[in-house]
């Protein structure tokens, strides 16, 4: 599916899509129409409605976005019309787009109409509906309707990659799968690609990652992408937890473990990031380093009070096995820091139940050492529609995970502050780097929607990641 730049012409066997603010009046509507609207008794372009007619031999269907929609609001809107109303869709469908409607109105748009093509129905025998073939005509009257079109494809693309990754199941996404598609993307785009097997990864020192994948059949992979830009002028690096399967290990999960195939939604957010930012051709060099391990249970796997090295020279004290994710973090961000010399840090992780048990679904909880780079995160997330909110990493919280045996322990075993104190471990592991992040995504990357009957990935932070990334060149 490819969009089409189409100067208001129509085929009248297309589907006709088009959007309607609440806000406008019935005159306005009949002009941007070009026929009479329904009755406002029928559709009168409140949030979160549609109405679908016949006019003349043409099919029209209204969206309505509300009075002032946000990014995220007019993504979701257009993301039901494959998803939701494929029924109304043959061969062909125009997009009609009012001349008010913004450059970012409009990606918003494109980018939810590509993505309602996505389907998690991978493994049935009747194939989901098939739109690779659908002619896709888009009716702007902007300047650069093209470029925004081909961005637009680019954004969805992006996302769509990190949803299956988080959708399909742990026997597909292994940590040998997640460096193929590693070494597939650096050869489509030219990136520096290196991955290290276990055996390279114990000469690096990486021992807090490769202790967390002892357990399992399938042997870690620590993944490392390198995208470099002649005229870049600041270098991003990202970490992305990249938990393929979590049992727990040995401090084995008693509920929930169905869904622990999501437990690699950072490494899904980093790698679809890395792709979108090469495929746009940013002026930044990014640095993305995802550790991919699973954790798994059989007689070599690590032990509740083992005490384990780490890249960072640090000793840990394992209290639970089931905090594993800090681990591989804390080998992640220290590889990144102690060999690349990046200006801002940022990992992303489902790392507690603490942060659901604080934000719920709403927004991922964001710790920081630097106001700035904590501020524009913020700020990028309320505009794309991927919410983050300030929890503190105080000293105090730190003394929480002294451990009496070794340097640090990965857990205090308390019912309370579960992600500041994951956080502040993290921290132990960053060299003091000035600008590092640390987004704990564990309730928002993987979900209840209204496009599956079960919970799907949700690709947070691949638009915030851009929006931020965006917004410093």
């Amino acid at each position: 599916m490819q969009f089409k730049i189409n100067p208001k012409n129509p085929s009248s066997a297309a589907l006709r899509v088009v959007p309607i603010f609440e806000s406008e009046t019935g005159k306005l509507q009949t002009e941007n129409l070009g026929f009479s609207p329904p009755s406002s008794f029928l559709f009168s372009g409140k949030k979160d409605s549609s109405y679908s007619f016949e006019s003349g031999d043409q099919l029209v269907l209204l969206i309505g976005l509300g009075k002032e929609p946000d990014y995220k609001t007019i993504e979701t809107s257009y993301r039901r019309i494959l998803s939701k109303s494929s029924s109304l869709v043959e061969k062909e469908v125009f997009l009609d787009f009012p001349d008010t409607f913004t450059a970012e109105q409009t990606e918003a748009a494109l980018v939810g109409f590509r993505l309602g093509s996505y389907s998690i129905g991978f493994y049935k025998k009747e194939k989901p509906k098939d739109f690779h073939k659908l002619k896709v005509e888009v009716g702007s009257s902007l300047d650069k309707a093209k470029s925004l079109a081909e961005r637009a494809e680019k954004i969805a693309d992006a996302k769509i990659e990190a949803f299956k990754l988080v959708d399909l199941p742990p026997n597909k996404i292994t940590p040998e799968y997640l460096a193929d598609w590693a070494k597939d993307l650096g050869k489509k785009s030219k990136l520096d690609i290196k991955v290290l097997d276990a055996k390279k990864a114990k000469s690096e020192g990486l021992e807090a990652f490769l202790a967390v994948g002892r357990g399992s059949a399938k042997e870690p992979k620590f993944i490392i992408l390198e995208y470099r830009h002649p005229k870049a002028k600041l270098h991003v690096g990202l970490v992305g937890k990249g938990v393929t399967f979590d049992t727990g290990g040995l401090n084995v999960k008693t509920q929930g473990m169905h869904h622990m195939k999501s437990d690699m939604g950072g490494a899904a957010a980093v790698l679809a990031t890395t792709q979108l930012i090469s495929d746009l051709g940013l002026h930044v060099n990014l640095t993305a380093i995802v550790p991919a391990v699973e954790n798994a249970i059989d007689k070599d796997a690590y032990l509740p009070s083992e005490v384990i090295g780490s890249h960072a020279g640090l000793s840990i004290e394992v209290i639970d096995t089931d905090a594993e994710g800090r681990l591989i973090l804390a080998d992640g961000l220290s590889y990144l820091i102690k060999n690349y010399k990046t200006d801002q840090v940022i990992d992303l992780a489902t790392l507690t139940g603490s942060a659901i048990g604080t934000f719920g679904y709403e927004c991922a909880a964001l710790f920081s050492n630097d106001d700035t780079l904590s501020h524009g995160l913020q700020q990028a997330g309320e505009m794309i529609g991927e919410k983050s909110w300030p929890l503190p990493l105080w000293d105090e919280y730190g003394k929480e995970m002294d451990s009496e045996i070794a340097d640090i322990k990965n857990y205090h075993g308390k019912p309370f502050a579960g992600a500041i104190t994951a956080a502040k471990f993290l921290q132990a592991f960053t060299h003091e780097h000035p600008a590092w992040a640390h987004l704990d995504i564990a309730g928002v990357a993987f979900g209840d929607t209204e496009f599956a009957k079960t919970k799907t990935g949700t690709a947070y932070g691949v638009s915030l990641l851009l929006t931020y990334i965006e917004s410093q060149l």
